[in-house]
């Protein structure tokens, strides 16, 4: 099993982070087939072998990723293209 951490810093308004997290979300659902929805503040998605959470706060989104085996063989680019699309949306 591998894990994903990442946090970005950002200064979006509540509303704002939110939507990019949707947006990030909704890219994320489309790319893996992902189940995502919202528990207050936490966007929580899962599928079969990924379950992971998106947990907004006022100045950060923290993100952490569990990947079954296998798709821990693709973590370092799962890794890489999530951290690049949240410096995206969160540095808005």
């Amino acid at each position: 099993m591998a894990d994903i951490n990442i946090v970005q810093a950002h200064s979006l308004a509540p509303e704002q982070a939110r939507a990019a997290a949707q947006q990030m979300a909704d890219k994320l659902a489309e790319q893996f087939e992902l189940v995502c929805r919202w528990d207050g503040d936490v966007l929580r998605f899962e599928r079969s072998g990924v379950d992971g959470a998106l947990t907004l706060q006022p100045h950060q989104a923290q993100l952490r990723i569990a990947l079954g085996f296998p798709m821990s063989m693709m973590a370092s680019q799962i890794e890489a293209k999530v951290s690049e699309k949240m410096r995206q949306l969160f540095a808005a």
